[in-house]
């Protein structure tokens, strides 16, 4: 879908979403599934992948073989599930694998297959900061962040801020038993009614628990 632009009273035009997904012109997307609300900012590449309702990458973002949650905000210049050379061989080049278009043949079906099977997870809610990569295998969970530029290559615990290279936990984003309550209301599952009825509740978390999940 082409991008639409409202102006509003302050002068500034405003990318309007919807239900079809927002697709920057610059960007591919093959094999994969968007839901609803999303955008896709211009130069990305999402292959074998399905995006939830929401979510939305800022530009230059590489994804292949990922499942990613709904509400993810994931910044530019963002990698995940890149590609491993095979260190084993005589020659770690891609011509090993990506034969045909050299002209040694068929490509090696084998070296794509293991990318597909060490899928990366990234739950809901979850923001991934600026040239940050996520490795084959991870899975990230609900409310998670990840700090700019963090190479993440093993699993981030729900509402855990992680950083650094390789990443590890910095701090938790709320107290364990808050994390385990917003998760319990999966708020992120809500209706787009709902979500309308019940939109001032998301912005104080005390309000929001104690409506939601009172104890």
């Amino acid at each position: 879908m082409s991008d639409h632009t409202i102006t509003p009273a302050s002068g500034r035009e405003l990318k309007m979403l919807g239900e079809q997904p927002t697709v920057h012109h610059s960007s591919r997307v093959r094999g994969s599934m968007l839901g609803a609300w999303t955008d896709i900012g211009p130069n990305c590449s999402i292959g074998e992948s399905t995006i939830g309702d929401y979510t939305y990458f800022a530009g230059d973002a590489q994804v292949m073989y990922a499942t990613i949650g709904r509400f993810c905000s994931i910044a530019s210049h963002v990698r995940i599930n890149p590609g491993n050379h095979p260190m084993t061989r005589v020659t770690q080049h891609h011509m090993t694998y990506r034969r045909a278009m050299f002209g040694f043949g068929e490509d090696d079906a084998a070296v794509f297959q293991w990318r597909r099977e060490h899928h990366v997870s990234i739950g809901n809610d979850v923001w991934i900061g600026h040239a940050a990569i996520i490795m084959p295998g991870v899975t990230v969970g609900d409310g998670a962040v990840i700090a700019a530029q963090a190479v993440v290559t093993k699993d981030v615990p729900p509402y855990t801020i992680v950083g650094g290279v390789p990443a590890h936990a910095i701090r938790e984003r709320f107290p364990r038993e808050v994390a385990e309550r917003l998760q319990r209301v999966a708020w992120w599952n809500w209706s787009r009614a709902e979500l309308e009825a019940r939109f001032d509740d998301l912005l104080d978390l005390d309000t929001f628990l104690a409506t939601y999940d009172p104890r």
